[in-house]
């Protein structure tokens, strides 16, 4: 078992060098660092700057969304436990999502035209 284990580390060692050695490419290739379009020089840069106030609506959606999905099983669980007990927990989870929403709010996160 350890011979067969020491062999099978050797080989994908060896196949690693080997891919690494074979596989060598130049580093500032003009054709792959430009970005294809149709065949012809693009007229203007395709890298165009991400917007960070995009990605901060972006991702507090996200949080959002998963936090939903966390929500949608408390009717459900409503029937299985105490019921006080069930209230107090969804008050609590839902007060704290208010409160991030809140604050959010505040910091001015949520303002697309600044």
């Amino acid at each position: 078992m350890f011979v067969l284990f020491l062999f099978s580390l050797l080989l994908s060692t060896l196949l690693i060098f080997l891919n690494s050695f074979l596989g060598k490419k130049s580093q500032m290739d003009r054709e792959k660092l430009s970005p294809f379009e149709c065949g012809f020089d693009p007229k203007s840069s395709a890298r165009l700057p991400f917007s960070l106030r995009f990605y901060l609506i972006a991702l507090i959606f996200l949080i959002f969304d998963v936090e939903i999905t966390l929500i949608l099983p408390i009717p459900i669980l409503m029937t299985q436990m105490n019921m006080t007990t069930m209230m107090f927990l969804s008050s609590f989870f839902l007060m704290i999502l208010i409160i991030g929403l809140f604050h959010e709010w505040s910091q001015g996160a949520l303002e697309w035209d600044k």
